[in-house]
Protein backbone atom coordinates (compact mmCIF):
# COMPACT_ATOMS: atom_id res chain seq x y z
CA UNK A 1 0.00 0.00 0.00
CA UNK A 2 2.73 2.12 0.91
CA UNK A 3 4.55 1.99 -2.39
CA UNK A 4 1.60 2.07 -4.47
CA UNK A 5 0.86 5.60 -3.08
CA UNK A 6 4.73 6.63 -3.54
CA UNK A 7 4.07 5.19 -7.27
CA UNK A 8 6.73 2.84 -6.90
CA UNK A 9 7.08 -1.24 -7.67
CA UNK A 10 5.53 -3.35 -4.93
CA UNK A 11 5.66 -6.77 -4.60
CA UNK A 12 3.17 -9.50 -3.51
CA UNK A 13 -0.35 -8.78 -1.89
CA UNK A 14 -0.68 -9.68 1.20
CA UNK A 15 -4.32 -10.06 2.31
CA UNK A 16 -5.98 -9.52 6.11
CA UNK A 17 -8.89 -11.79 6.70
CA UNK A 18 -11.39 -10.25 9.36
CA UNK A 19 -13.97 -12.17 11.31
CA UNK A 20 -12.58 -15.46 10.35
CA UNK A 21 -11.28 -18.65 11.99
CA UNK A 22 -8.32 -21.13 11.09
CA UNK A 23 -11.22 -23.87 11.01
CA UNK A 24 -13.65 -21.38 8.64
CA UNK A 25 -10.22 -20.48 6.45
CA UNK A 26 -9.08 -24.77 5.93
CA UNK A 27 -12.58 -25.30 5.12
CA UNK A 28 -12.70 -23.03 2.36
CA UNK A 29 -9.37 -24.75 0.86
CA UNK A 30 -6.36 -22.09 2.04
CA UNK A 31 -3.28 -23.63 3.15
CA UNK A 32 -1.86 -22.80 6.65
CA UNK A 33 1.62 -22.28 6.54
CA UNK A 34 2.22 -19.48 9.57
CA UNK A 35 4.01 -21.49 12.89
CA UNK A 36 3.77 -18.19 15.04
CA UNK A 37 0.03 -17.00 13.96
CA UNK A 38 -2.57 -18.07 11.49
CA UNK A 39 -1.36 -17.59 7.85
CA UNK A 40 -2.57 -19.05 5.08
CA UNK A 41 -1.81 -19.29 1.38
CA UNK A 42 -4.95 -18.74 -1.37
CA UNK A 43 -5.54 -22.20 -2.75
CA UNK A 44 -5.37 -20.71 -6.51
CA UNK A 45 -3.14 -17.55 -6.10
CA UNK A 46 -1.21 -18.35 -3.41
CA UNK A 47 -1.05 -15.60 -1.80
CA UNK A 48 -1.02 -15.07 1.84
CA UNK A 49 -3.59 -14.48 3.92
CA UNK A 50 -3.08 -12.91 7.50
CA UNK A 51 -6.50 -13.21 10.33
CA UNK A 52 -6.04 -10.17 11.31
CA UNK A 53 -4.66 -10.49 15.12
CA UNK A 54 -3.46 -8.51 18.32
CA UNK A 55 -0.29 -8.93 19.85
CA UNK A 56 0.97 -8.56 23.29
CA UNK A 57 4.61 -8.53 24.78
CA UNK A 58 5.52 -10.99 27.44
CA UNK A 59 8.92 -10.74 28.01
CA UNK A 60 12.64 -9.12 27.11
CA UNK A 61 13.50 -8.45 23.39
CA UNK A 62 12.04 -8.24 19.77
CA UNK A 63 10.64 -11.89 20.23
CA UNK A 64 8.89 -11.53 23.02
CA UNK A 65 5.26 -11.71 21.84
CA UNK A 66 2.18 -13.14 21.60
CA UNK A 67 -0.27 -12.88 19.08
CA UNK A 68 -3.94 -13.69 19.27
CA UNK A 69 -6.49 -14.36 16.65
CA UNK A 70 -10.10 -14.00 16.54
CA UNK A 71 -13.23 -13.22 14.87
CA UNK A 72 -13.72 -10.05 17.15
CA UNK A 73 -10.56 -8.28 16.05
CA UNK A 74 -10.88 -5.35 13.51
CA UNK A 75 -8.66 -4.45 10.82
CA UNK A 76 -7.88 -1.49 13.10
CA UNK A 77 -6.71 -3.62 15.44
CA UNK A 78 -4.72 -5.03 13.35
CA UNK A 79 -2.97 -2.03 11.75
CA UNK A 80 -2.37 -1.02 15.48
CA UNK A 81 0.35 -3.31 15.55
CA UNK A 82 2.59 -2.37 13.00
CA UNK A 83 5.70 0.15 13.14
CA UNK A 84 4.97 3.60 11.49
CA UNK A 85 1.68 4.70 10.35
CA UNK A 86 3.20 4.27 6.43
CA UNK A 87 2.74 0.87 6.91
CA UNK A 88 -0.73 0.73 9.08
CA UNK A 89 -2.79 1.01 5.62
CA UNK A 90 -5.19 -0.89 3.42
CA UNK A 91 -7.66 -1.48 0.82
CA UNK A 92 -10.54 -3.26 0.74
CA UNK A 93 -11.46 -5.18 -2.20
CA UNK A 94 -13.48 -2.36 -3.11
CA UNK A 95 -10.07 -0.45 -3.32
CA UNK A 96 -11.10 2.20 -0.73
CA UNK A 97 -8.62 3.07 0.94
CA UNK A 98 -8.29 2.08 5.07
CA UNK A 99 -6.04 4.54 6.88
CA UNK A 100 -7.17 4.54 10.58
CA UNK A 101 -4.13 6.13 12.00
CA UNK A 102 -2.69 8.98 9.10
CA UNK A 103 0.04 7.20 7.15
CA UNK A 104 -1.30 8.95 3.40
CA UNK A 105 -0.52 12.25 5.31
CA UNK A 106 3.05 11.12 6.79
CA UNK A 107 3.91 9.87 3.03
CA UNK A 108 2.71 13.31 2.29
CA UNK A 109 4.94 14.99 4.42
CA UNK A 110 7.56 12.80 4.43
CA UNK A 111 7.66 11.84 7.79
CA UNK A 112 8.34 8.63 9.93
CA UNK A 113 6.44 8.23 12.96
CA UNK A 114 5.26 5.66 15.28
CA UNK A 115 1.85 4.49 14.94
CA UNK A 116 0.84 3.60 19.05
CA UNK A 117 3.70 3.71 22.11
CA UNK A 118 3.40 -0.03 21.97
CA UNK A 119 6.48 0.72 19.57
CA UNK A 120 8.90 0.69 22.03
CA UNK A 121 8.15 -3.00 23.05
CA UNK A 122 9.39 -4.25 20.27
CA UNK A 123 13.60 -2.91 19.79
CA UNK A 124 14.38 -4.54 16.22
CA UNK A 125 11.74 -1.22 15.43
CA UNK A 126 15.29 1.26 15.87
CA UNK A 127 16.67 -0.82 12.78
CA UNK A 128 13.72 -0.52 10.93
CA UNK A 129 13.02 2.98 11.19
CA UNK A 130 17.00 3.53 10.45
CA UNK A 131 16.22 1.43 7.46
CA UNK A 132 13.04 3.32 5.91
CA UNK A 133 14.49 6.29 6.30
CA UNK A 134 17.53 5.35 4.31
CA UNK A 135 14.86 4.46 1.64
CA UNK A 136 12.81 6.72 1.52
CA UNK A 137 15.12 9.87 3.05
CA UNK A 138 12.01 10.45 5.28
CA UNK A 139 12.42 12.40 8.23
CA UNK A 140 11.46 10.66 11.82
CA UNK A 141 9.00 12.36 13.79
CA UNK A 142 9.77 14.03 17.23
CA UNK A 143 8.21 11.87 19.50
CA UNK A 144 9.41 8.68 17.37
CA UNK A 145 12.90 9.63 17.73
CA UNK A 146 12.27 10.26 21.56
CA UNK A 147 10.64 6.49 21.73
CA UNK A 148 13.40 5.30 19.72
CA UNK A 149 15.99 6.81 22.66
CA UNK A 150 13.44 5.24 25.05
CA UNK A 151 14.69 1.94 23.71
CA UNK A 152 18.27 2.71 23.10
CA UNK A 153 18.10 3.75 27.35
CA UNK A 154 16.18 0.28 28.21
CA UNK A 155 19.13 -1.69 26.98
CA UNK A 156 16.59 -4.04 24.66
CA UNK A 157 19.19 -3.43 21.48
CA UNK A 158 21.48 -6.03 23.51
CA UNK A 159 18.51 -8.54 22.97
CA UNK A 160 18.48 -8.42 19.15
CA UNK A 161 20.42 -11.50 17.38
CA UNK A 162 23.77 -10.29 15.66
CA UNK A 163 22.18 -12.53 12.41
CA UNK A 164 19.04 -9.86 12.61
CA UNK A 165 20.95 -6.32 13.28
CA UNK A 166 23.26 -7.46 10.50
CA UNK A 167 19.67 -8.77 8.10
CA UNK A 168 18.99 -4.46 8.85
CA UNK A 169 21.96 -3.35 8.12
CA UNK A 170 22.94 -5.20 5.11
CA UNK A 171 19.24 -4.19 4.25
CA UNK A 172 19.58 -0.35 4.78
CA UNK A 173 23.27 -0.49 3.31
CA UNK A 174 22.03 -1.70 -0.14
CA UNK A 175 18.93 1.68 -0.19
CA UNK A 176 19.59 4.43 -2.05
CA UNK A 177 20.59 6.50 0.93
CA UNK A 178 22.26 4.55 3.53
CA UNK A 179 23.97 7.41 5.58
CA UNK A 180 20.69 8.31 6.50
CA UNK A 181 20.62 4.42 8.56
CA UNK A 182 23.59 5.93 10.51
CA UNK A 183 22.71 9.25 11.27
CA UNK A 184 19.56 8.33 12.64
CA UNK A 185 21.17 5.25 14.34
CA UNK A 186 23.66 8.11 15.44
CA UNK A 187 21.12 10.29 16.89
CA UNK A 188 19.00 8.28 19.14
CA UNK A 189 22.42 6.24 20.43
CA UNK A 190 21.70 3.07 19.29
CA UNK A 191 24.80 3.23 16.59
CA UNK A 192 27.48 3.44 19.90
CA UNK A 193 25.45 0.55 21.55
CA UNK A 194 25.22 -1.93 18.20
CA UNK A 195 28.36 -0.48 16.06
CA UNK A 196 30.59 1.24 18.16
CA UNK A 197 33.62 0.51 15.73
CA UNK A 198 31.53 2.98 13.62
CA UNK A 199 30.33 5.52 15.81
CA UNK A 200 33.42 6.35 16.90
CA UNK A 201 34.60 7.75 13.31
CA UNK A 202 32.59 11.02 14.32
CA UNK A 203 34.66 13.93 16.05
CA UNK A 204 37.70 12.10 14.40
CA UNK A 205 39.62 14.76 12.22
CA UNK A 206 41.55 12.97 9.12
CA UNK A 207 44.33 15.29 7.31
CA UNK A 208 43.41 15.45 3.48
CA UNK A 209 46.30 18.11 2.56
CA UNK A 210 48.19 20.38 5.18
CA UNK A 211 45.31 23.03 5.10
CA UNK A 212 42.25 20.42 4.63
CA UNK A 213 40.64 18.07 7.04
CA UNK A 214 37.67 15.76 6.42
CA UNK A 215 35.48 14.37 9.99
CA UNK A 216 36.20 10.53 9.49
CA UNK A 217 32.52 10.21 10.11
CA UNK A 218 31.98 12.01 7.79
CA UNK A 219 33.42 10.89 4.91
CA UNK A 220 32.03 7.37 5.81
CA UNK A 221 28.52 8.79 5.08
CA UNK A 222 30.07 10.61 1.85
CA UNK A 223 31.49 7.55 0.92
CA UNK A 224 28.30 5.02 2.13
CA UNK A 225 25.90 7.00 -0.30
CA UNK A 226 28.52 6.76 -3.45
CA UNK A 227 28.79 3.81 -3.25
CA UNK A 228 25.05 3.20 -3.30
CA UNK A 229 24.26 5.67 -6.29
CA UNK A 230 27.39 3.99 -8.12
CA UNK A 231 25.41 0.46 -6.99
CA UNK A 232 28.25 -1.40 -5.57
CA UNK A 233 27.89 -4.88 -4.59
CA UNK A 234 26.78 -5.89 -1.35
CA UNK A 235 30.37 -7.03 -0.33
CA UNK A 236 31.50 -3.76 -1.34
CA UNK A 237 29.53 -1.09 0.54
CA UNK A 238 29.88 -3.70 3.26
CA UNK A 239 33.43 -2.99 2.68
CA UNK A 240 33.38 0.56 3.02
CA UNK A 241 31.14 0.77 5.92
CA UNK A 242 33.90 -0.84 7.86
CA UNK A 243 36.60 0.69 6.70
CA UNK A 244 38.63 2.71 9.07
CA UNK A 245 38.61 6.06 7.77
CA UNK A 246 41.00 7.47 10.07
CA UNK A 247 44.77 7.18 8.35
CA UNK A 248 46.58 4.30 9.42
CA UNK A 249 49.84 5.67 10.81
CA UNK A 250 51.88 2.32 11.02
CA UNK A 251 52.26 -0.84 10.31
CA UNK A 252 50.89 -1.78 14.00
CA UNK A 253 47.95 0.66 13.29
CA UNK A 254 47.08 -1.33 10.06
CA UNK A 255 47.01 -4.84 11.66
CA UNK A 256 44.66 -3.41 14.32
CA UNK A 257 42.28 -2.31 11.51
CA UNK A 258 42.19 -5.47 9.82
CA UNK A 259 41.38 -7.00 13.27
CA UNK A 260 38.78 -4.29 13.73
CA UNK A 261 37.08 -5.29 10.88
CA UNK A 262 37.75 -9.28 11.63
CA UNK A 263 36.44 -8.26 15.32
CA UNK A 264 32.80 -6.45 13.52
CA UNK A 265 32.25 -9.01 10.99
CA UNK A 266 32.66 -11.75 13.27
CA UNK A 267 30.23 -10.18 15.97
CA UNK A 268 27.46 -9.78 13.62
CA UNK A 269 27.96 -12.80 11.96
CA UNK A 270 28.41 -11.37 8.01
CA UNK A 271 28.71 -13.70 5.02
CA UNK A 272 31.94 -14.57 4.18
CA UNK A 273 31.99 -12.66 0.63
CA UNK A 274 31.40 -9.35 2.98
CA UNK A 275 34.21 -10.74 5.77
CA UNK A 276 36.58 -11.16 3.23
CA UNK A 277 35.67 -7.81 1.22
CA UNK A 278 35.95 -5.86 4.65
CA UNK A 279 39.43 -7.15 5.47
CA UNK A 280 41.24 -7.01 2.39
CA UNK A 281 39.78 -3.02 1.75
CA UNK A 282 41.78 -2.60 5.01
CA UNK A 283 44.97 -4.82 4.56
CA UNK A 284 45.51 -3.15 0.69
CA UNK A 285 43.22 0.20 0.19
CA UNK A 286 46.35 2.13 0.75
CA UNK A 287 48.52 0.38 -1.47
CA UNK A 288 45.45 0.63 -3.80
CA UNK A 289 45.46 4.14 -3.80
CA UNK A 290 49.15 4.57 -4.55
CA UNK A 291 49.40 1.60 -7.56
CA UNK A 292 51.00 3.91 -10.17
CA UNK A 293 53.78 4.35 -7.75
CA UNK A 294 54.51 0.59 -6.91
CA UNK A 295 57.63 -1.60 -8.77
CA UNK A 296 56.55 -4.57 -10.43
CA UNK A 297 57.13 -6.76 -7.72
CA UNK A 298 54.92 -5.04 -5.26
CA UNK A 299 52.22 -4.63 -8.00
CA UNK A 300 52.11 -8.97 -8.20
CA UNK A 301 51.97 -9.10 -4.57
CA UNK A 302 49.28 -7.08 -4.52
CA UNK A 303 47.22 -9.05 -7.02
CA UNK A 304 47.79 -12.21 -5.07
CA UNK A 305 46.98 -10.73 -2.12
CA UNK A 306 43.72 -10.11 -3.55
CA UNK A 307 43.74 -13.72 -5.17
CA UNK A 308 43.01 -11.83 -8.09
CA UNK A 309 44.09 -14.57 -10.90
CA UNK A 310 42.10 -17.20 -9.59
CA UNK A 311 39.20 -14.96 -7.97
CA UNK A 312 39.05 -11.93 -10.27
CA UNK A 313 36.20 -10.48 -8.45
CA UNK A 314 37.80 -10.47 -5.50
CA UNK A 315 39.74 -7.46 -7.33
CA UNK A 316 36.28 -6.03 -8.73
CA UNK A 317 35.54 -5.48 -5.16
CA UNK A 318 38.08 -3.82 -3.89
CA UNK A 319 38.55 -1.46 -6.24
CA UNK A 320 34.88 -0.31 -6.02
CA UNK A 321 35.76 0.37 -2.47
CA UNK A 322 38.89 1.45 -2.81
CA UNK A 323 37.34 3.76 -5.71
CA UNK A 324 34.18 4.86 -3.52
CA UNK A 325 36.41 6.11 -0.52
CA UNK A 326 38.59 8.06 -3.27
CA UNK A 327 36.19 9.53 -4.91
CA UNK A 328 33.50 10.23 -2.18
CA UNK A 329 36.21 13.08 -0.25
CA UNK A 330 34.87 16.32 -1.26
CA UNK A 331 36.10 18.20 -4.61
CA UNK A 332 37.89 14.97 -5.38
CA UNK A 333 38.19 13.94 -8.91
CA UNK A 334 35.36 11.06 -10.11
CA UNK A 335 37.77 8.74 -11.66
CA UNK A 336 40.08 6.75 -10.42
CA UNK A 337 42.94 5.72 -12.37
CA UNK A 338 43.98 2.83 -9.98
CA UNK A 339 40.90 1.17 -11.01
CA UNK A 340 42.14 0.84 -14.41
CA UNK A 341 45.72 0.43 -13.62
CA UNK A 342 45.54 -2.91 -11.37
CA UNK A 343 42.61 -4.24 -14.32
CA UNK A 344 45.34 -3.94 -16.95
CA UNK A 345 48.17 -5.30 -14.59
CA UNK A 346 45.86 -8.25 -13.94
CA UNK A 347 45.68 -8.89 -18.04
CA UNK A 348 49.26 -8.52 -17.86
CA UNK A 349 49.94 -11.17 -15.21
CA UNK A 350 46.96 -13.74 -16.62
CA UNK A 351 48.70 -13.34 -20.18
CA UNK A 352 52.41 -15.68 -18.47
CA UNK A 353 52.13 -18.41 -20.07
CA UNK A 354 52.46 -20.42 -16.95
CA UNK A 355 51.85 -23.60 -18.41
CA UNK A 356 55.23 -23.35 -20.97
CA UNK A 357 57.26 -22.06 -17.75
CA UNK A 358 56.46 -24.76 -15.51
CA UNK A 359 57.12 -27.68 -18.64
CA UNK A 360 60.45 -25.74 -19.77
CA UNK A 361 61.23 -25.41 -15.83
CA UNK A 362 60.83 -29.62 -15.50
CA UNK A 363 62.95 -30.29 -18.68
CA UNK A 364 65.27 -28.04 -17.42
CA UNK A 365 65.45 -25.57 -19.85
CA UNK A 366 63.96 -22.54 -18.79
CA UNK A 367 64.71 -19.45 -19.83
CA UNK A 368 63.65 -17.57 -16.20
CA UNK A 369 65.37 -19.53 -13.64
CA UNK A 370 66.05 -19.44 -10.45
CA UNK A 371 68.64 -20.49 -7.72
CA UNK A 372 67.23 -23.28 -6.72
CA UNK A 373 65.34 -23.79 -10.39
CA UNK A 374 61.90 -24.08 -8.62
CA UNK A 375 58.34 -23.77 -10.71
CA UNK A 376 56.90 -21.23 -8.74
CA UNK A 377 60.00 -18.91 -8.33
CA UNK A 378 60.28 -19.46 -12.33
CA UNK A 379 56.36 -18.17 -12.68
CA UNK A 380 56.53 -15.23 -10.30
CA UNK A 381 59.99 -13.90 -12.06
CA UNK A 382 58.23 -14.22 -15.81
CA UNK A 383 55.02 -12.51 -14.19
CA UNK A 384 57.15 -9.69 -13.01
CA UNK A 385 59.13 -9.38 -16.11
CA UNK A 386 56.04 -9.08 -17.83
CA UNK A 387 54.93 -6.24 -15.68
CA UNK A 388 58.06 -4.42 -15.99
CA UNK A 389 57.78 -4.51 -19.33
CA UNK A 390 54.34 -3.46 -19.22
CA UNK A 391 55.18 -0.36 -17.06
CA UNK A 392 58.41 0.38 -19.62
CA UNK A 393 56.07 0.81 -22.51
CA UNK A 394 53.16 2.83 -20.25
Amino acid sequence: MRDELLGREHGDRDWVVVGATPEMMTASGFKPVGSDFPVFLHPETREEYALARTERKHGRGYRGFEFFASPEVTLADDLARRDLTINAMARDEDGTLIDPYGGEADLRAEILRHVSPAFVEDPLRVLRVARFAARFRFKVARETKQLMRKIVASGELETIAPERIWQEVARGLTEPHPARMLAVLRACGALARLLPEIDRLFGVRVALSPRRQIDAGTHLERAVDWAAAHALSLPARYAVLVHDFAAARSRADLRARVGRAESLSARLKVPVECRDAARLVERSQAEVDRAAQLAPASLLDLLQSADALRRPERLATLLAACEAIACSIPRASQTYPPAGLLREALRVVSSVNTGAIAKASKAGRATVRTRDGGIAKAIRAARIEALREWKCRS
